[in-house]
This record gives C-alpha cells, sequence and structure tokens, in this order.
C-alpha cells in the first residue's frame, strides 16, 4: 500500500517560501503522483510494434556448456553486477513515490543490479525532499544513477548542483534525461534545448563522475550518439520505443480534448529500441551502451547484449510488479535472470562477452 503525499501549502510566517515557490512545490508534486496513478491505471503502451521478435538467435542444439555454469556478471562502471540489467528511472520525490523506490531498491540489492532514481529536480528547489531518495539504506552496495533533465542545463542548474545531487544520494553516476516531446507535451513544461550540447560538454568535463545521456522512451538517433560521445559522455542509454509512451502518459493529465487529441497522436512516435541499439553502436566508439524500451524478458535482454548493449533498463515492467508487491517485483526480476541465462545457454554463450559476440539472424 502506498502512501499519500500531504504538503502544507499555508504560510505562517513572513520567511516561508513565496506563493510562487509554493506554487511551483505543489504542481511538481502533483505531476509526480499524476505519473504514479497513470501508469498503473491507464494503457500508456507505446503503438510503436516491438521490433525484437524480427531478430533470432542461431539455437545450438549441442552448446557444450553446463547451465549452472553460464556467467552472467557485468562490470559497469568498476562495479561487478550479477547481471546485466537496470531499474530504470521512474518516479521520486514525494512519499508515495518513496515506498515504491524503497522495493525498487531492495530487489537491486538482492539481485545486485544497477537502478537509476527518478528526477532529482525538486531536490534543488525543495531540499527537504532529499529524504525520498536515500536509498543507499536499501541498496548500499549497487550502482546508482543520480538523475535529472538535461533541459535544466539551461534553466539555472549548475555543474556544482549536478554534484551535489550525486553526492547527497551516494550515487555513481548520473543520468541526464532528454525528454523534448514529453516537456512539449506538458503545459508546464520546460521546451528551451538550443544550445544544450555544449553544456552537456562542460558538465562532463567538470563533473568527477560518469555521466549518462537517455532518452526516456523516443530513441537515441545515430547522429545524437556521435555528438553525445563527442561531447564527453560516459554512456548512453538509447531508451527506445516499444514500451511506455510519455505522450500517452501526459495525455491522461490534460483536461483539453484538442490538447488530449495532440498528444494521441504521437503514439507511434520513435525509434525502435532495436534500431536505435544498432545505430548508436555503429556510430560511437567503445561507449558504454545500455537498453532500454519495451523489453518483456530474459530472451530480450540477451537479443539486446547480441546487437551491442552492455546493460538492459526495466522500467513499465518492474512498476506493475513492484505496485502489485515487493514478492512480485522479485519473481518477475528471477524470471528475467532465468530468461537471459537459458538464452546464453541454448545459444552457447557462456558469458556475457561471449553473448556479444553472437551474431543475431533476422526472420
Amino acid at each position: 500500500m502506498l502512501f499519500k503525499c500531504k504538503i502544507n501549502y499555508s504560510i505562517k510566517h513572513k520567511n516561508t517560501r513565496s506563493v510562487a515557490e509554493l506554487m511551483n512545490e505543489k504542481i511538481i508534486h502533483t505531476r509526480k503522483d499524476d505519473h504514479i496513478r497513470i501508469n498503473n491505471e491507464e494503457d500508456v503502451q507505446s503503438a510503436v510494434p516491438n521490433e525484437f521478435d524480427k531478430f533470432y538467435f542461431e539455437h545450438q542444439a549441442l552448446p557444450e556448456l553446463n547451465l549452472v555454469d553460464i556467467d552472467t556478471s557485468v562490470n559497469i562502471f568498476r562495479k561487478v553486477q550479477y547481471a546485466p540489467l537496470l531499474i530504470s528511472s521512474m518516479i521520486g520525490g514525494t512519499e508515495q513515490s518513496h515506498e515504491l523506490n524503497a522495493r525498487l531498491a531492495r530487489a537491486a540489492q538482492h539481485f545486485n543490479i544497477g537502478m537509476g532514481v527518478g528526477s532529482q529536480r525538486i531536490i534543488l528547489q525543495h531540499p527537504e525532499t532529499n529524504q525520498f531518495f536515500n536509498l543507499r539504506t536499501y541498496a548500499p552496495d549497487i550502482n546508482l544513477f543520480a538523475n535529472i533533465g538535461a533541459v535544466q542545463l539551461n534553466n539555472s542548474v549548475t555543474f556544482d548542483d549536478c554534484r551535489q545531487l550525486v553526492e547527497e544520494i551516494g550515487a555513481d553516476a548520473l543520468i541526464l534525461h532528454l525528454n523534448p516531446l514529453q516537456e512539449a507535451l506538458q503545459s508546464e513544461g520546460n521546451t528551451n534545448f538550443a544550445g544544450l550540447l555544449s553544456k552537456i560538454e562542460s558538465l562532463c568535463r567538470q563533473l568527477p563522475y560518469p555521466v549518462i545521456v537517455k532518452e526516456v522512451g523516443w530513441g537515441i538517433s545515430a547522429e545524437t550518439a556521435r555528438r553525445l560521445q563527442e561531447a564527453g559522455v560516459s554512456a548512453i542509454d538509447v531508451a527506445g520505443a516499444g514500451g511506455t509512451s510519455w505522450s500517452e502518459v501526459e495525455k491522461y493529465r490534460m483536461t483539453s480534448e484538442a490538447h488530449r487529441e495532440v498528444a494521441a497522436s504521437f503514439r507511434n512516435w520513435g525509434i525502435t529500441t532495436a534500431q536505435s541499439i544498432i545505430e548508436v553502436k555503429e556510430n560511437t566508439n567503445g561507449l558504454t551502451l545500455f537498453a532500454s524500451g519495451g523489453l518483456r524478458n530474459g530472451v530480450d535482454v540477451a537479443k539486446c547484449i547480441a546487437l551491442g548493449a552492455d546493460c538492459c533498463g526495466f522500467a513499465g515492467l518492474f512498476f506493475r510488479a513492484a505496485m502489485q508487491s515487493e514478492q512480485k517485483l522479485f519473481d518477475t526480476i528471477d524470471q528475467i535472470i532465468r530468461g537471459l541465462r537459458i538464452s546464453m545457454f541454448a545459444a552457447s554463450a557462456g558469458d556475457v562477452q561471449e553473448l556479444k559476440n553472437k551474431r543475431l539472424q533476422r526472420r
């Protein structure tokens, strides 16, 4: 059972935050709680077909392996994970989201996989909300990634702010998420993406932590990947189309039917995860590559690794499982890892590096 966020917006004395600040706080909390509710109650699946079924491994009837010896471990940012999995950034910053994130963090610790937190922008405006992002209590050893929208670099967020976000939660890296389409659809969205690349480059030079740039569900193109690597990012998360459609999520927040129709028209927008992996891999050199967006099971994970990914993220699938119960979340992650191990076994790949060297066939 998740808890409703209770916030007192009354002004009690002259040192209290301004009315504008309080209203902004209310908007942010409402939006975050709306996202939880909508993802849990509505069909927000992208209409873009999942392309993973277009690929298949050449089945090895004689794998010459013992299933119990399959090694799924990977080294991500100098930490060894049990499996190439990431609990992708979702939500955070409210009481309602904290229990959900605590479940996710405990699962990440149990399985020794990575986790990204939701956008921490709210911390910079309301430092007291940092308590809702403090997940090291539940997951002291995992790869933990801080997170803020890249567009905030055009909205007075500084290098020192970014460093603070990483260090206050004991994170291992910083995610800068790119969501121009989502911001354009939000009535309160930040849409000034002009000159952003140079600020990302400056941040990469100054920040003593790896910088990961991720989309939120519409994919990264070859051109964008090349420019991001030249800017100095340490990793890209393609977050392609095929999973949760944030245009659909925003559609359910709208009260205007005309605006809802505009949002609905983007349900089939974006580059698929599979295509984005291929494009980014072919147009970068040695860059750590995360794959997320519409992955369903361990077989999809294996295919993403063979296409060129180093780690694979899940958001919606883990979100829905965690909303049901912590045990359901544990079972879901276990099933994905089991499916990955069996895929590796049947493809005759004893470890993840061997899996990377397997060529997928197209149907």
